[in-house]
């Protein structure tokens, strides 16, 4: 059964909510944040990647920059940039992208939930970043940015957020630079708030879409506190965190790409040679070709698209992982081929999110970077669902979920 949360959020007021709402901690590097945070003094980025107001250079996991995490949240909550609500409510947030709207709950998830494995996980997580993270929720005491959840969809939970927004004005509504558009509502009523909980809780479980080391950070700092507070109930707010809850049903992820450094050798002739043992390979000359179905995939290489159809013994559909096209990609073509056997440490290997177009692999190869690039089928939710409900773990780098959601519009203080 899982567990949702009504809360106190803290807000910003609506006149800065469009330039204090950010993009994630993790999708935009040090030199990016910078830039996107100049002259900007209400960006969340001033406490999520609070290295950008210290020298350039700075070791982004030292002390330092967690303090300064810690100073700028403070400063945000005494000039009123984040003003806490005074009971605790849920809240829906929308976001519009490409004229397809996508309604998410927002509430606390249970840390209890995520260790007993009601919150259902698809991805592997790396102890630094785990590390990282959970530094940042010790020293803010919060949970700063909220985790991309998804739960079978629920027809009364549907017509319940369908009908708040028709009869209720968004308390913030702004389109963001990238033109995607960000809606939120407080639910003031108690009795829905009360309702969604109750659907919840017959929920047998919710998904990681999007955040897996925010989501262990924030966990495992509750499991801390838990242990360190003799006094423990089971209510206090350090045993929930932050995460936006949508139906499945309403979520697209898009294509998670390759690109490859050299051919381990191989000539261009030579690779291609080699491919056909695997796959059916057709050159599809110098325009973007973009792969239309599960198993088959485009290759980007010495100025030419390529057509690659896997050959039917390299993949077994009744596997959730060996159906996959990472998992073909990877025992086919990297592994054998390429000699990159940890996509998790290899400096030979990149990856390209799909919402910056096939022509950025194009583009990386013909800078010399890069000198192979592969894009893959997207991934469907039912193959993520089931994956996760086999306890199997996805291959890294294999969902990319857009739009991501904008930090700052709610954050949840563990006291």
């Amino acid at each position: 059964m899982a567990i949702l949360k009504a809360f106190k959020g803290l807000r910003p007021p609506q006149n800065i909510v469009k330039d204090l709402a950010s993009r994630p901690y993790d999708v935009l590097n040090s030199k990016e944040a910078r830039a996107e945070a100049k002259g900007n003094k209400y960006s969340l980025l001033h406490i999520i990647k609070p290295e950008i107001d210290l020298e350039e250079g700075v070791n982004l996991y030292s002390q330092e920059v967690y303090n300064k995490a810690k100073s700028n949240f403070e400063i945000f909550k005494s000039h009123g940039w984040l003003a806490k609500d005074d009971k605790n409510h849920l809240y829906i947030y929308a976001q519009t992208m490409f004229g397809k709207t996508q309604y998410g709950i927002v509430g606390c998830a249970a840390v209890e939930d995520y260790m007993n494995n009601v919150i259902k996980k698809h991805e592997l997580t790396r102890p630094d970043k785990e590390e990282d993270r959970m530094k940042h929720v010790r020293i803010t005491n919060a949970n700063m940015e909220p985790v991309f959840f998804s739960y079978p969809a629920v027809t009364e939970i549907d017509e319940i957020v369908e009908n708040y927004v028709k009869e209720n004005k968004p308390d913030y509504d702004f389109t963001g630079e990238d033109e995607i558009g960000h809606h939120f509502w407080v639910i003031e009523e108690k009795e829905i708030n009360d309702r969604i909980i109750e659907l919840f809780a017959k929920l047998p479980s919710t998904y990681v879409a999007d955040g897996h080391h925010r989501t262990a950070a924030a966990a495992l700092v509750g499991n801390e506190k838990k242990a360190n507070n003799p006094n423990h109930t089971g209510d206090e707010e350090y045993n929930f965190f932050l995460a936006v809850h949508f139906p499945d049903d309403q979520l697209t992820i898009i294509d998670y790409n390759r690109v490859v450094k050299d051919l381990n050798g191989n000539s261009d002739e030579e690779f291609i040679e080699k491919l056909t043992k695997g796959f059916d390979v057709k050159e599809m000359g110098t325009e973007i070709y973009k792969p239309n179905t599960l198993h088959n995939f485009s290759m980007y290489l010495g100025g030419k698209w390529y057509s690659l159809t896997a050959k039917e013994n390299t993949y077994d559909d009744n596997d959730p992982i060996a159906v996959l096209d990472v998992t073909i990609l990877t025992e086919q073509v990297l592994d054998p081929l390429l000699d990159i056997q940890d996509l998790r440490t290899s400096k030979r290997i990149d990856f390209v999110g799909g919402i910056r177009g096939l022509g950025e692999l194009s583009k990386r190869v013909d800078s010399g970077e890069m000198k192979v690039a592969f894009a893959l089928y997207a991934v469907s939710m039912q193959q993520l669902i089931d994956i996760a409900d086999s306890g199997a773990i996805m291959p890294p780098k294999t969902t990319w979920f857009e739009p991501k959601l904008r930090s700052g519009l709610a954050v949840h203080e563990l006291d």
